[in-house]
């Protein structure tokens, strides 16, 4: 695991990991409104795992951040539509529409987006901060 030196590198990880996010949360949308030939081939929402990883002086620094563990496919079962003349449709006439709640996915981004808002806040304060205090001694 790398060190978590300061702020930059907690906020820095953070963003990454809702980076992630927004970018799973994109393929969900651009994949909601596919059809497959069968269940098995429906595209499933894609979510990642966080997990928290502290620092190697946490117990003296107490720094913690979140990482993206892995991704994974959600356990949904695909809509099952009669569509006897589309292309794709199986023997019996059904096609299996993508496993994507499009609301679910509008939440999401909006929690995504607002939490890489707060840490892309958190690191423009503290350059102000840091700036002020520079300028101090001039």
């Amino acid at each position: 695991m790398n060190e978590i030196r300061n702020i930059f590198d907690i906020s820095g990880r953070a963003m990454a990991s809702q980076m992630t996010r927004l970018n799973a949360i994109a393929s969900n949308l651009a994949n909601a409104r596919a059809l497959s030939g069968s269940e098995e081939e429906a595209y499933r929402a894609l979510r990642p795992v966080f997990s928290v990883n502290y620092s190697d002086k946490a117990n003296k620094n107490g720094l913690a951040t979140t990482d993206v563990e892995k991704i994974v496919q959600l356990d949904r079962t695909p809509d099952k539509v009669y569509q006897p003349d589309h292309p794709k449709a199986d023997a019996n006439g059904f096609v299996y529409a993508a496993a994507v709640d499009t609301d679910e996915e509008m939440v999401e981004m909006m929690e995504a987006s607002r939490q890489y808002q707060n840490n892309l806040e958190v690191v423009m304060t503290l350059r102000t901060l840091m700036m002020r205090t520079a300028n101090m001694g001039r």
